[in-house]
């Protein structure tokens, strides 16, 4: 079991990433059946967000101090309800809040809790190792949901309820297994409050590279799994549900590029690069929406999505790098509190496109990132291990 403790973490991991995007290729269904706006449409996407913002700041104290196991466990089959929850919702707006509440709360802890748990079972010396198999698998269960759900549309099998039901019974199945994973934390009685657990020596760095790099770890690639092949739908030829689910894909596996790329560059590089590729990405999005050419959709899912995965490996290289065995937790989970909020990008969007348009609201979307890039690559003699 210790020797293969890694592979059943990292398959819990994958597990509940995979059912936080079954729903993200139904949205355009959803709209219809419900007879949802816009922003409506979004709110389903982005309302995990609440729950994830409600269990970060603690996830990680309390696995701190009680253990990975007995907290993350919970929360893997608090994962297994809301995809149950999602099937309720399909006639109803308020389950598939409720639902994606539940997905967002697990999703929190346990990609929060997973990565520390991750770094402590591979060993020291082995850092951007756990932090690349932590991103790989986050986002390989990111990019299986929308395809699985697309398959089930496009045979007719229900797919508003069997994606949902498959992905209950899988994760429902690998708690067992996780149970009999090895205890790693130093379980410190230390007690339990809000607080970053970054470590004094490290907290301007978190703070002027690490902090600002977060923020869009999600709000890059939220736009292409949720966002982009709304607004373009009316455009798509075809399908929009497998055109979103293409989408999906795509955003989700490009982060397999930090694998190749972290090692080599190092994580600061990384963080610059990925920030290039983000805005990059919001600039092909802008212009797809504007000319109708959704075709463009799909370079720009690349871009977003592997931006996303070079952030976040980049920033959890060196977290592992910086954070003392007793708050290695918390300091994972502070980074997931910057970064979750990013998910809500979509609904920001809809919202200030109200008053905009929408074609103004992706360009001074595309200048405020090309001004963090500028901003953070500036920045970069504070960056060690460049």
């Amino acid at each position: 079991m210790t020797r293969r403790a890694p592979q059943i973490l990292g398959l819990g991991v994958f597990l509940v990433a995979y059912g936080t995007n079954v729903s993200t290729p139904l949205l355009v269904s959803y709209r219809e059946r419900l007879g949802l706006g816009d922003s409506a449409t979004m709110a389903i996407f982005t309302v995990y967000v609440i729950g994830i913002l409600g269990v970060l700041p603690f996830a990680g104290q309390l696995s701190d101090r009680f253990g990975r196991r007995t907290i993350a466990i919970p929360f893997v089959v608090a994962s297994a309800l809301g995809s149950l929850i999602m099937i309720l919702g399909r006639d109803s707006f308020g389950f598939l809040l409720v639902g994606r509440f539940f997905l967002g709360a697990a999703s929190g802890a346990v990609l929060s809790i997973g990565a520390a748990w991750m770094q402590e079972l591979l060993g020291p010396g082995r850092e951007q190792r756990a932090a690349v198999v932590s991103t790989i698998l986050s986002f390989l269960g990111f990019g299986l949901g929308p395809p699985v759900s697309a398959l089930f549309e496009q045979v007719d099998a229900s797919p508003l309820v069997g994606p949902f039901l498959l992905h209950a019974v899988a994760t429902a199945a690998i708690v067992p297994l996780m149970w009999m994973l090895p205890e790693t934390a130093s379980k410190t009685p230390k007690p339990i409050r809000l607080q970053l657990g970054v470590p004094k020596e490290g907290q301007r760095f978190f703070r002027r590279v690490i902090a600002p790099a977060s923020i869009w770890v999600f709000g890059f690639p939220s736009t292409s799994f949720a966002l982009f092949p709304v607004i373009i739908s009316d455009a798509i030829d075809g399908s929009p549900i497998v055109v979103a689910a293409v989408s999906g894909l795509i955003t989700a596996w490009a982060a397999l590029i930090a694998r190749p790329i972290l090692p080599r560059i190092g994580p600061g590089r990384t963080l610059h690069l990925g920030m290039a590729a983000g805005t990059l990405g919001y600039a092909l999005g802008a212009i797809s929406f504007a000319t109708d050419i959704w075709q463009l959709v799909m370079p720009a899912a690349f871009l977003l999505g592997g931006a996303s995965g070079l952030l976040t490996g980049g920033a959890l290289a060196y977290l592992g790098e910086i954070a003392d065995d007793e708050s290695r937790g918390a300091i994972n989970s502070t980074f997931y509190l910057l970064a979750y909020p990013g998910m809500t990008m979509p609904i920001i969007l809809t919202t200030v496109a109200r008053a905009t348009g929408m074609s103004t609201a992706l360009v001074i979307l595309t200048v405020l990132a090309a001004a963090a890039t500028t901003v953070l690559i500036s920045r970069r003699a504070e960056t060690p291990f460049l």
